[in-house]
């Protein structure tokens, strides 16, 4: 599997942190090239690629927020400019307001729909661009449980998260004729920061209908990640694979 993604060039979009850190770190350990996208946090940016740095890999900061197509389009072009290709994109870049819809801003809907799933296919626009010359590519979605079961108190996440999962759909259907595989990983109660700050309850609540008996780590999403951008996912597009310890079925 790793072989085949020797000196690939790769964009993990919110690469900075949490699942995004570990994609980026499996994929640089493979001998990718990994541009470590970042909107805020450049300290934090450079680590992963400190770490990236640590096994064996070749990764640089690419600071953009995916909320803008033309900040997107500007970072895709630098990627071309450096690389010369992309032959791998991971929309990883999400944030979430969360609180019951009844007292939902406007402001906080549209700003979480505008960077997870309008983030996603301005990225996705962008590195196809390149991917359909080249005939040959991966962009991979990292969507959520929640998108498929839905969540109370994350109306504006869930539906971003779903979302995605359409958006994959059709983008599969799209660019297969080009060679470009999309597939989306829909995550379970993951320990990253985001779910760090959850309420002791609420995680004890989640951990019940968790079969396996476990919260999953970034590292389990980061593994699905490298096989679908590796040459052993070279039949399967438009699809969507839960890692959630069965905790959805």
């Amino acid at each position: 599997m790793c072989q085949a993604l020797k000196d690939k060039v790769a964009l993990v979009t919110g690469g900075s942190r949490g699942i995004g850190r570990a994609v980026c770190q499996e994929l640089a350990s493979c001998g990718c090239e990994v541009y470590v996208n970042f909107s805020s946090r450049v300290e934090a940016a450079q680590e992963t690629v400190d770490i990236c740095a640590s096994v064996g890999g070749r990764a640089q900061v690419l600071g953009f927020n995916v909320a803008d197509s033309a900040a997107v389009d500007a970072a895709v072009e630098t990627i071309r400019q450096k690389s010369g290709r992309l032959d791998i994109l991971v929309n990883n870049a999400g944030i979430t307001v969360d609180g019951l819809m009844i007292r939902m801003k406007d402001e906080d809907w549209a700003r979480v729909l505008q960077t997870n799933l309008s983030g996603a296919m301005y990225c996705a626009r962008a590195a196809a661009r390149l991917m359909v010359k080249a005939r040959a590519g991966r962009i991979i979605n990292i969507s959520s449980i929640v998108g498929q079961m839905g969540n109370a108190g994350q109306a504006s996440y869930c539906a971003s998260k779903a979302g995605l999962i359409g958006l994959t759909k059709s983008m599969a259907r799209e660019l297969a004729g080009r060679g470009i595989l999309v597939n989306a990983v829909a995550p379970g109660f993951i320990e990253t920061d985001m779910t760090s700050a959850l309420d002791e309850k609420v995680k004890a609540e989640h951990f019940k209908s968790i079969p396996l008996g476990r919260y999953g780590s970034a590292q389990d999403i980061a593994r699905v990640v490298t096989f679908l951008a590796g040459e052993g996912a070279q039949y399967i597009t438009g699809q969507v694979v839960g890692v959630n310890g069965g905790m959805y079925m």
